[in-house]
């Protein structure tokens, strides 16, 4: 039987360190996904988040690098969208990072990877609840 590998959803802070800073500590999350061992998954609401982020003036992004990073995006990331699961989620201090606690819900992620201090906050309560884990890159990475 072929394995079904393991649903991670990754937020847009972590995205951009993997594809626009590409950040050596988390190759191994990238790589990861690129030999099918995880999915990273998200909704087409996270994906035009991303999309938006990248032309931030602070970015080190040009017209020419810009459409680089968000094509490495969506040959990673596979946009999905699950059937909102009706299980109740706890309510991010954050309103725009609600959307990566209900695209892991519904897409019955494992993992949901972050540095967001409001996403983080919630860990121990969606583990209570028998939920996914929230956890930083440097969590993740030493795990598997």
């Amino acid at each position: 039987m072929i394995p079904v590998p393991k649903k991670v959803v990754i937020d847009t802070n972590v995205c951009l360190d993997l594809f626009v800073f590409n950040d050596p500590r988390w190759a191994k999350l990238v790589s990861a996904i690129e030999r099918g061992e995880i999915e990273a998954v998200t909704r087409s609401d996270c994906r035009d988040e991303y999309n938006i982020v990248l032309h931030y003036k602070h970015l080190p992004l040009d017209e020419d690098s810009r459409p680089l990073a968000a094509a490495r995006f969506d040959a990673l990331i596979k946009v999905v969208a699950p059937p909102e699961s009706g299980i109740k989620l706890p309510v991010c201090s954050d309103k725009a990072d609600q959307k990566f606690l209900e695209i892991a819900r519904d897409a019955q992620a494992e993992v949901l990877i972050t540095k967001d201090k409001a996403l983080l906050k919630l860990a121990r309560r969606l583990a209570r609840e028998g939920m996914f884990k929230v956890m930083l890159p440097e969590k993740w990475i030493a795990l598997e």
